[in-house]
């Protein structure tokens, strides 16, 4: 992938060094420099287990489900002269987005030959946390492009990926562009681009758990066995040719034979209900964030009927058995789910945190 593919990203500040520069080929010019960066969310994962690469090696992979509309922003100052570790960051409680404007300064710094220095990164966005969207992953990223824009540079996705595994040890791929890949997310790289966009879905957002944040580290850790990697192998096939042929059950299918296999670790009460649910509503299956409470029932919006009858009936069986819904929103680009599914859009009363607070593990704003 190129720079071009760089999603989310501003367009670069001017400043005195060149992408390029060699060591000691520029001089710093003493101003504080300013840079920003953006970086979205996702809705969990459609496809995650693990994979053989193009060398045969096992590694963990994942497909995630694009979200537009929440996502964090980022702002760098640089102040030439400073110590690199003279870095503050705002809201303080933001470790992996710290680790990570530190690795881009070094890195920055190397690439143009400047002096690496220390700064102000400031945060905001409207991630929610604990609900596996990537809101650790949004802030990390956002975070390595707002520095790399003080700088001047604009890095490639595959860059990010490096930089934001170092910082978090896993990453999810909201870095790329929205072409639906496999992505090792410990390892930071392709392991394929599945397609050239999804097929069109309309989803029906949902927390599982309550919404409680899920401790991804106190997990149990399930051995994965060879007829685990054959499993993993045989919905890959699937979920290539359901992209490739556009046929929205079969992709349905893979995501809720993915959700299941989760379920040996996630154990959420009630992914019965929700699958129940799904059925009687005309769905063609369900996905979960496979590291939070996230859900979402995922609807074809071409099948024949009314869908704003199919969605409604499934909120309010959802309501009925106490899983809150979140928001509905469709993978389809050009359309927003109001012009073309649910009528007018409307919002709960969640508002985001602010720049200088915590994110709260809260219910999403609902469309």
């Amino acid at each position: 992938m190129t720079a071009a593919a760089h999603r989310g990203a501003t367009p670069p500040a001017t400043h005195p060094a060149a992408p390029d520069a060699e060591p000691g080929a520029a001089v710093d010019s003493g101003r504080h420099l300013t840079g920003t960066g953006h970086a979205p969310c996702h809705h969990g994962e459609l496809l995650q287990g693990v994979f053989l690469d193009a060398d045969g090696r096992r590694c963990a992979g994942l497909v995630t489900l694009p979200l537009a509309g929440p996502g964090s922003r980022a702002e760098f100052t640089r102040r030439p002269g400073t110590p690199p570790e003279a870095l503050a960051v705002v809201p303080a409680d933001r470790g992996k987005a710290a680790r990570a404007a530190a690795l881009a300064v070094t890195e920055c710094a190397r690439r143009t030959g400047l002096p690496p220095s220390g700064g102000r990164l400031r945060l905001t966005g409207d991630v929610p946390v604990g609900l596996g969207m990537g809101s650790s992953t949004s802030d990390v990223i956002a975070a390595v492009r707002a520095v790399a824009d003080s700088y001047g540079l604009r890095l490639a996705p595959e860059a990010v990926a490096r930089l934001s595994v170092r910082a978090e040890r896993a990453s999810d791929p909201l870095m790329l562009d929205t072409r639906p890949a496999l992505f090792a997310q410990r390892e930071g790289r392709i392991l394929e681009v599945l397609g050239p966009a999804l097929p069109p879905l309309a989803v029906v957002g949902c927390l599982l758990g309550g919404g409680a944040p899920v401790d991804t580290l106190a997990l149990p850790v399930r051995e994965t066995t060879d007829a685990d990697v054959r499993e993993y192998a045989r919905l890959r096939t699937l979920l290539r040719r359901a992209i490739a042929t556009g046929d929205v059950r079969l992709l349905g299918q893979v995501a809720t034979a993915s959700a299941r296999r989760g379920q040996h670790v996630l154990k959420h009460r009630e992914f019965g209900d929700l699958v129940a649910i799904a059925r009687r509503s005309g769905a063609v299956g369900v996905q979960i964030a496979h590291s939070g409470a996230v859900a979402g029932v995922l609807f074809d919006p071409a099948a024949p009927g009314d869908p704003r009858q199919r969605l409604r009936a499934c909120r309010h069986a959802l309501d009925a058995h106490g899983i809150p819904t979140t928001r509905t929103f469709t993978t389809i680009p050009s359309l927003t789910t109001k012009e073309c599914l649910d009528g007018p859009a409307h919002r709960r009363g969640d508002r985001p945190a602010r720049p200088d607070t915590s994110r709260r593990p809260s219910r999403l704003p609902s469309l």
